[in-house]
This record gives C-alpha cells, structure tokens and sequence, in this order.
C-alpha cells in the first residue's frame, strides 16, 4: 500500500526473546526456500491459503497453518494488533544477505499493509524505503510505504528474522497508526510504546482471517480506482500517455456497460474477456510499455497485476496472482518483447553484462564501471529480477541448475524480465530511467550460465569477459563456502551434504555431494567457465571484449578507460592507484593469499589445465 510517509511506527511492541523462544522451539526443517529462489531468503509459513503451508496462493481464505498453532505469543501479537489477517510468515534473512531493491506493483498489496515485527535483529541491518532508510529493533512495530522502492541489507554474520503480516486493516488497527509515529517527523512528547507481554496459559485468542481476496468479476469502481491510482502514479512526460489515457477510458466505459448488463454472471464472461483483448490492443499501439511510474516501475507491468490478470475468473487464474506479472491463460504483455533482425531495441541500448567465474572480483569491476555516465543498474545483483520470474525459478525448474538457453525464452518471459529490469533502473545519481533506450550495466555470476538466454532477451547486448588467476578465485570460493555469507539455497533439495550450498548452481551439482571442497569449487568454476566460454564463442566478435583482473586492480584508471572505449561509453571520473574493496569482499584481498591453501589448489589443478589454458586465452583478446 501507498503510504504518505515512508516508514511508520505503531506504538506497540513486544517481548522479541520470548518470540524467538517460540521460533528456536521449531524445527528448522520447517522453514522453506524462498519460492523464487532469492539468495539468503528463507520462510516459515503462519498463515497462508487453505492453512496450507506449502501454498504460495494469494487467492483464497487464509487461514493458520499448524506451525501458528504452536506459537502461542505468536498468536497474541496477532491479536493485539487488531487486524483481519491476511498472508503471514516468520522472513529469515541470512547474514551478509539482501532483499534487492524492489515495488510491489501488484493487485495483492495494493491495498495491503506489510506490518514489520524484528524478532532477531542487530544494529547494522538497514531497511531502504525510497529517500530513507531506518533499523528497526527488536520488539518494535513497524509499516512502510510498499508503492516506493525498498530494499534490506542485513550487514551482519547472524540472520535477521521478522514476523511480516499483510493486511487490509481493521478497527484496532487504525487505532494504532493514528497514535503512531514516523521517523521523518518530530516524535510527538511523551510518546511511548506499549509492551504487549507473554500471557501464558491464556486460552487462544480469536482471530480474524482474510476470507474474500480476489474478485469474481471486477467492479467497474475498483476497475477505475486501479486505472486511475496508476494514471495519476503515471510519469507526465511520457509522449505516449495521452493515448494510454484514451485506451483506459475506453475500457472503463465498456466495462461499466457490460457490469450493468451481467453483474458477475457467467453468461456476460466471454464480453468482458473481449473487453480485456481490446484494452490489450490498444495499450499496444498506444505503446503503453514506454509510460513509467514516478516509483520507477512500470506502468503497464502493474496495470496487468491490479487490473488485467485479476478482472476476470473465465480462466484458472494463477495461484501467484500477487506476483506473477504475465497475463493468465498465456495472454501476452505488451511490455517491449523484442528487437527485430535489423531493428534498434526500442528499450534496452547495447546493454552491458559482466559474466565470469564467481569470486572473480566482477563487484569490483561493477561498482567502478557503474559511475559511468548514462550506464543505469539495478543497484547490484539481479538474482531477485530474474528468479523472480515464476518460470525461471529453481522451483519451477525442478531445481536442476541455473543454466539458462535461449529455448528457455518466451514472449511473456522476455516481457516480465525486461519490465522488472525497466522499472528498477537507477543511474549514477540514483535517477531513474524515463521514456527513452537506456544502457543498462549488469553482473551476476550465475549469469555467466544464462548467456544465451539474455542474448535472446536482450538482442543489443554486449558482453564483458573477466579473467582472474584461477588459483586465486579458488581460493576466495572455498572461502566463500566457509563463510556461510553465500548460501544461495540453504536447503536445497537433494543435496546430501551438510554442508549449504553457496554461490551458483551448475549443473551437475548433485554428483558432488561428499566431495572435499577444493573438489566443489573447482567443479563450479569449471562447469561455469567452460559453459560461458562455449556460449561466448557464439556472439559475434564485435559484441564482446574482456578484462584481466590483475591489469584492472593494477591500473584502474588506463583499464576502466579501454574498457569503456571498447563498450562506446564515456568516462568522467578519474580513479586513483588503488580502488576501494567491493561490497562482496570476505577478506582483504592479496596476490598470493591463496597460498594459504596451496596444497588444496594445486591438487585440483592439472585436471583444469586445458580449461585454464582457454580462459586465458579468452582473457587476450
């Protein structure tokens, strides 16, 4: 929900150690990876769909799951906060984790709140929401503004874990947001919050639970309501607005007409689906995929969530309504899907991907080319873009690698990803990308396992390969895997060994398990090197370019110069002698650190010899 203020505290907190008691009393086996797959982001389900706790269905009565009902102070922080309850669950973030900056721009939390409570929290783990950021503590209540950009960043080894309770409202509750208070504005005198305290053996209290999410039918005056929150959360400028604005009308016109005649009788179903193709229609020669929102989503990436994918039962509606952001039944988005043989992408110009091995030092390479001028990110990693499309989640891939072809691109694909990357964009600056082709710069190790994929998706993309001394990426992955800061999926199914699988997935990685760890690692990079190096072959020579990570660190002024000449883009920003270590840094680098496992790295090393041979060769061009 579109608060006016970011951040809003309630004044009520609660005993956090006696919730963690509760927790801790749980077994971990309960706690679930996060159905997209977002790296350090696990769940515990508490109410859900059906009381179902392996349902992630946004449509249907919620109702608690028997891990709630063995909570007990669980269940009277519910009640004390005097809602109707809707999707509830326990967030794990693990240390050194994120939750990547993001809108909810879906039908679900339109008009849901997101109620925070930190269980486990230390000082340093920071909560983003548009120009500010705030710790909550332990105990404490919190909402924020979910229509503005937010994001996570738990900078600490221990996981954070919040109870996250989405809701519509209810009369106690509205009691409490008018005695709160925001950070962003002086704390009113005397003001306090109350301590909500265990009550043991108190009888289970009762609660109220969400029954009625999804419409039937839609009502015209939601269907408006949507339309115009969206029009009016529009970017004024957009050239292609006015017409976007014709189409709307036009539909909601129709769409009155068409609900005075049928209510939600089925009979009336196959006009109003005539109605959606029309509205389809005209946003796509309207070119409604170009109109961004003042967030910086996509205006038509959230107007097929509030209005289009929900409006109409006539299909098996997706039980990820809240978010998927394809159209149900196959329908296509008319987001920007493709650049045609010959034709400039409307969208996306020469984008930048940076692809090698992980532990190559590519955050180094990133966080320095992104001060580029006119070079937009998403402000780091794109696991959560990508994963986030249902389809390309490991769940819905049978979790077999992170592997990615181009046989895996559709049209609703390709439109959901280009639209999610659109809507985050951020220069330098932190300004977004409006209405016009803009150069996106991305790096994420798995995406070295996605090359054609992204090729297929991004017709105009350039490549940058990064070569760094095999024997020092082995190291720095072995101890990345004893760091426990990368675990991509702590629970991975199938994989018979204790220890949680860190960084990307390749394939084959259940043939690994039991393996020492110079063995796993070098396996990855392996695996990763020769897939990327085969699928590099493949572009044209003009599309790609590389970079030596020692030349880099060595001279990063004369290499970051060459490398932006090579990718056409400017550089006004001198760099000293030395750079400043990247955000993913475990332990200060050096050369020769790696000889502080000399014995594991050389062990592994004639058996990647060939390998290594090639990636240098790569690295020369």
């Amino acid at each position: 929900m579109k608060l006016q203020v970011p951040f809003i505290q309630l004044p009520i907190r609660f005993d956090a150690a006696a919730l963690a008691a509760e927790i801790d009393a749980l077994e971990d086996g309960v706690w679930l990876p996060h159905p997209a797959g977002y790296e350090g982001n696990d769940f515990l389900p508490l109410i859900s769909a059906h009381g179902d706790p392996y349902s992630e269905a946004f449509e249907g009565p919620m109702r608690p799951t028997p891990l709630l009902e063995r909570c007990p102070y669980l269940m009277q922080v519910l009640a004390s906060l005097g809602v109707t309850l809707g999707r509830t669950r326990l967030m794990r973030l693990s240390g050194q984790a994120e939750v990547s900056p993001h809108v909810d721009v879906n039908y679900y939390w339109r008009e849901r709140m997101r109620v925070h409570v930190p269980v486990v929290t230390q000082p340093t783990v920071r909560f983003d929401c548009g120009p500010q950021h705030v710790n909550m503590k332990a105990g404490e209540c919190w909402i924020f503004d979910t229509w503005s950009t937010h994001r996570v960043l738990n900078d600490a080894e221990q996981s954070r874990i919040h109870l996250v309770v989405d809701t519509v409202g209810g009369t106690g509750f509205w009691e409490l947001v008018s005695a709160a208070r925001t950070p962003s504005h002086p704390t009113p005198t005397g003001w306090t919050a109350r301590l909500v305290a265990p009550e043991p053996g108190a009888p289970p209290p009762v609660l109220d639970f969400e029954s009625v999410n999804v419409p039937t039918v839609m009502s015209p005056w939601e269907a408006r309501e949507h339309i115009n929150f969206l029009l009016g959360e529009a970017v004024q400028a957009s050239p292609a607005l006015p017409a976007v604005y014709q189409a709307t009308s036009r539909f909601l016109h129709v769409w009155f007409g068409l609900w005075s005649a049928h209510g939600d009788d089925r009979a009336g179903w196959p006009r109003y689906r005539e109605a959606l193709d029309r509205l389809i229609s005209d946003l796509k020669a309207a070119r409604a995929e170009t109109v961004a929102l003042r967030n910086g989503a996509h205006f038509i990436n959230a107007l097929f969530n509030m209005v289009i994918d929900t409006a109409l039962s006539d299909r098996e509606r997706d039980h990820l309504i809240g978010e998927r952001r394809d159209g149900p039944g196959g329908v296509a988005k008319p987001a920007v899907l493709k650049g045609l043989p010959g034709e400039p992408d409307p969208q996306f110009d020469r984008p930048v991907f940076i692809v090698n091995p992980p532990r190559s030092g590519s955050s180094l390479l990133f966080e320095t080319l992104a001060q580029a001028p006119g070079l937009h990110t998403v402000g780091g990693e794109s696991h959560a873009v990508i994963e986030g499309v249902e389809a390309l989640g490991m769940p819905a891939r049978g979790w077999e690698s992170n592997r990615l072809t181009a046989g895996d691109v559709t049209p609703e694909i390709a439109g959901e990803l280009r639209a999610a990357f659109a809507g985050m964009l951020r220069d330098r600056d932190g300004r977004p990308a409006q209405g016009r082709r803009v150069r996106m710069l991305e790096k994420t190790p798995k995406n070295a396992l996605r090359v054609p994929f992204l090729a297929r998706v991004f017709p105009e993309a350039r490549w940058v390969w990064l070569h760094r001394d095999p024997r020092q990426v082995l190291a720095s992955m072995m101890e990345a895997w004893e760091s426990g800061r990368f675990r991509t999926y702590p629970t991975l199914p199938g994989w018979k060994d204790e220890r949680p699988w860190s960084m990307l997935l390749v394939p084959g990685w259940r043939d690994l398990a039991g393996q020492p760890l110079n063995q796993i690692v070098a396996a990855q990079w392996a695996a990763t090197v020769r897939t990327v190096l085969d699928d590099l072959d493949a572009i044209p020579a003009d599309r790609r370019t590389s970079v030596r990570y020692d030349a880099f660190v060595g001279d990063p002024d004369g290499e970051i110069r060459r490398l932006c000449d090579a990718l056409d883009l400017e550089w006004d920003r001198p760099l000293g002698e030395s750079l400043p270590l990247s955000s993913h840094t475990v332990s200060k680098p050096a050369a020769d650190k790696w000889r502080a496992r000399q014995a594991e790295i050389e062990a592994v090393l004639p058996g990647l010899a060939d390998l290594i041979a090639r990636a240098e060769s790569a690295a020369a061009r």
